[in-house]
């Protein structure tokens, strides 16, 4: 073989990367083997989620989508290439993240993989009665009424075609339109009826009568907006709060006018309560009463669709059985005719079963799964794959896992690569990180510090590398040797969210409570729904934060706030100035730093403005400077900065400014000293999301914190600084309840509440509850075994 071809062939087995410089990476030129499992490390924000997701996926996708036609780019996400100079060897890339399934109320475990879809075909194969196709067993698809032409014989050859009317029949309930609980709504919550329209009568958020609402309930016609509601006659208030859509005009615009309620329904109520708006939720909550539906008892499904039925189940009590249930019930089915789609449905739910979630239902709502439980949903559909030459792209896969299920985790990610696919992974945990074929460490530190390979190699070579990473893989806790004394206890009593099983536990107070299990034992059903809501109790978890790419730190936290107003107290001018997204944004750009150019089918193309040089704001603001003569800023240089750096800046000379430097002294608490006060949002991952929520709610009067998981995306080195971090609220006063199957963590409990012994219905109950050391020194539980062997006991 000659130089050249042998050079080739080894370029076939290796993905080439030169010179990435996508967020903070610095020119990172790596070579990864393929077909091999290389895991990505690095503390928090140390750029390798920027290197495998925003540099290596990113471009494969981005490829994928321009083999195909102009037209059905059209339809696709439009994606950027990647700041790289050289890429090479890429596969097709398949990513598996912890985003969220959406929050659509329709949303269920079985309609976002295949399982109902297989479901309903099996039923309109086999189901007695025999009731239709297999939208007739479809929760989202109503039935209708249609009308159309038949053919009707009339004796001797002779036909006759005639109009009829008929029902296409959907399996949705006719009473709650599929969704399983009817609403009631609380009308003094939508309107005071002493006012008029025009006197601000409707308390519905954003329904105010200055915006675009307010021109159509004004200008519609159908009532007097300047009549107090209380006096409207029956067909007027009919027509505020239930007129179905209709067509109006208004100032020569035509547009369409709707009813209050069903308007509510449509922008409010079609989502997950969970994933909307605080304000917008508050207002749900306040306002509308979610009831299980009288007619198809929460089902979601019309009586037809309930009647059919194979071995005495009907759909809707299939889709309720836990998915381990069902995949027995599936196998014990023995009809010859539907055997392929039996075999392809038990093998989906074994697949369930086999990565951690057989404790599921079909019918659980899709928007209910934490971050671990939608990744290892999404990787259901790969499992079975019969492609090769993949490369799969998991984001921390052993999130929400117990010690004892990241073996089972790793199992599968070692077949994946076994079947001839590179997997590629960004992992903390050192179970999972024993595992690899070939590490990358990034680093050496976090944010600007960080962007660097550190090391590449095996894992003993890690080990032995004196990075941060390889001084701390083998890094234990021990149990503390003397804990705290509760001062006093919130009582659970009858306890029977999801599998709980009228659970009665006692928690600590002023301590440092940590609750464990394996995945699916009834952790979150205990805490989120028994303790999570009542006085007091402050919350934090590692859901989306909603907004734009405007959105930042500073204004998340309400820094900006007070970082606006030392700008203009300094320069006697207004604060708005110090908003791009106010009176200081620049005009070209209107303050978001980039011009967007959509290119239709193709790749849209962000430019830096040219105006503003990026940095958002008008020229003449940027001449305002806050600070000592020789260490002054402007608020884009402040918006660099990041946490660390403006902590200094707000903590001394001129720039002092105490309540900027209170929030920035929370922010750099929890573990987010790298982060840069003005870094959109969306680039943060869910452990960062839940720090920052942290920070921003520590300021808080709640005396009892519930942090879910705080450990998911920390490097091994910064554990500690969490441990420290829990030590300093619950020393402060607060109680402080920590849903963990970190080991270090546990360690380092007051008090632990251990359920199990399994998942599901082999959940929901304590099987332990005590300090730490009892739990090590009985080892009756799976818990107790996977922390007595980590402290070395």
């Amino acid at each position: 073989m000659s130089k050249a071809t042998r050079h080739a062939a080894d370029s076939h087995d290796l993905i080439r990367v030169r010179g990435a410089r996508e967020n903070n990476l610095k020119d990172v030129s790596v070579e990864i083997p393929k077909r091999r499992l290389t895991v990505f490390t690095g503390v928090s924000g140390s750029g390798k989620s920027s290197l495998v997701f925003g540099t290596i996926a990113a471009e494969s996708q981005r490829m994928i989508n321009e083999t195909y036609s102009a037209f059905v780019q059209g339809f696709m996400p439009t994606l950027a290439r990647p700041e790289v100079d050289v890429l090479d060897g890429l596969t097709t890339a398949i990513i598996v993240d912890q985003e969220r399934i959406g929050a659509n109320a329709r949303s269920t475990v079985g309609t976002v993989t295949d399982a109902n879809a297989m479901l309903r075909i099996l039923f309109s194969r086999l189901g007695k009665p025999h009731i239709g196709p297999p939208n007739a067993y479809s929760f989202n698809v109503p039935s209708v009424k249609a009308s159309g032409a038949i053919t009707v014989e009339r004796g001797a050859g002779k036909t006759k075609t005639e109009k009829a009317t008929f029902t296409r029949l959907g399996g949705m309930c006719p009473r709650c339109e599929g969704m399983g609980n009817v609403t009631d709504f609380d009308l003094s919550q939508l309107y005071d009826d002493g006012k008029s329209l025009n006197e601000g009568a409707l308390t519905v958020p954003g329904y105010s009568m200055d915006g675009w609402y307010g021109r159509i309930f004004r200008g519609c016609g159908f009532f007097d907006p300047d009549k107090p509601i209380r006096k409207y006659t029956k067909r007027e208030l009919h027509d505020l709060l239930h007129k179905d859509p209709t067509k109006i005009k208004v100032d020569g615009i035509n547009l369409t006018y709707e009813g209050l309620i069903p308007k509510i329904q449509k922008s409010f109520l079609a989502k997950d309560v969970d994933a909307l708006q605080p304000h917008i939720r508050a207002f749900v909550e306040r306002a509308v009463t979610f009831t299980v539906c009288p007619e198809c008892a929460g089902t979601r499904l019309s009586a037809e669709a309930r009647s059919s039925k194979i071995a005495g189940i009907n759909i809707a009590e299939a889709c309720a059985m836990q998915i381990s249930d069902l995949a027995d019930w599936v196998r014990g089915l023995d009809e010859p005719s539907v055997a392929p789609l039996l075999a392809a449905l038990g093998h989906s739910l074994d697949s369930f079963v086999e990565i951690g979630l057989g404790y599921l239902s079909l019918d659980r709502p899709s928007g209910t799964l934490s971050g671990g439980e939608a990744q290892r949903t999404k990787m259901i559909r790969h499992l079975g794959s019969s492609l090769t030459d993949v490369t799969y792209v998991f984001d921390e896969p052993t999130i929400g896992l117990h010690p004892h299920d990241i073996a089972r985790m790793n199992d599968l990610l070692l077949a994946l690569r076994d079947k001839g696919n590179t997997v590629l992974m960004v992992e903390h945990k050192p179970e999972a990180i024993a595992i690899a074929d070939h590490v990358v460490d990034l680093g050496p530190g976090a944010g600007t510090a960080g962007g660097a390979v550190c090391f590449e190699g095996t894992v003993e070579g890690l080990r032995a590398s004196g990075t941060i990473t390889g001084r701390h893989l083998d890094d234990r806790a021990a149990l503390k040797e003397t804990v705290r004394e509760p001062t006093g206890a919130l009582e659970i009593r009858g306890a029977g969210t999801n599998n709980l099983r009228e659970v009665d536990v006692d928690i600590p107070l002023g301590v440092l409570v940590v609750v464990t299990g394996v995945a699916g034992s009834g952790k979150s059903s205990l805490i989120h729904g028994s303790v999570a809501g009542r006085d007091g109790v402050v919350s934090v978890d590692q859901t989306q934060i909603r907004g734009s790419r405007r959105s930042n730190p500073a204004t998340y936290t309400g820094l900006l706030e007070p970082i606006r107003k030392a700008f203009a107290k300094a320069n006697g001018v207004k604060p708005a100035l110090f908003s791009a997204n106010s009176a200081g944004a620049c005009p070209t750009c209107n303050g978001a730093g980039v011009i967007y150019t959509d290119l239709a089918m193709m790749a849209g193309v962000a430019t830096v403005c040219e105006e503003c040089e990026g940095k958002r704001f008008q020229a003449s603001v940027l001449e305002y400077r806050l600070g000592d003569a020789d260490n002054s800023k402007d608020i884009s240089e402040v918006l660099a900065m990041s946490v660390a750096e403006a902590e200094k800046f707000f903590g001394a000379g001129e720039a002092r400014t105490p309540a900027a430097h209170a929030i920035l002294d929370r922010l750099a608490d929890v573990g987010l000293g790298y982060l840069r006060l003005g870094q959109p949002l969306t680039t943060l991952s869910g452990g960062e999301r839940q720090r920052l929520k942290l920070a921003t709610r520590m300021a808080e009067k709640g005396g009892v914190y519930i942090l879910d998981e705080p450990t998911t995306g920390l490097h091994l080195a910064d554990v500690e600084q969490l441990l420290g971090l829990l030590d300093r609220l619950v020393d402060s006063g607060k109680s402080v309840i920590v849903i963990e199957h970190h080991q270090a963590v546990m360690a380092h409990a007051d008090w632990i509440i251990d359920l199990g012994p399994g998942a599901g219905h082999d959940g929901g109950s304590v099987v332990f509850e005590g300090v730490p050391a009892d739990l090590v020194a009985a080892r009756a539980t799976l818990t107790g075994e996977h922390l007595a062997a980590y402290v070395g006991a």
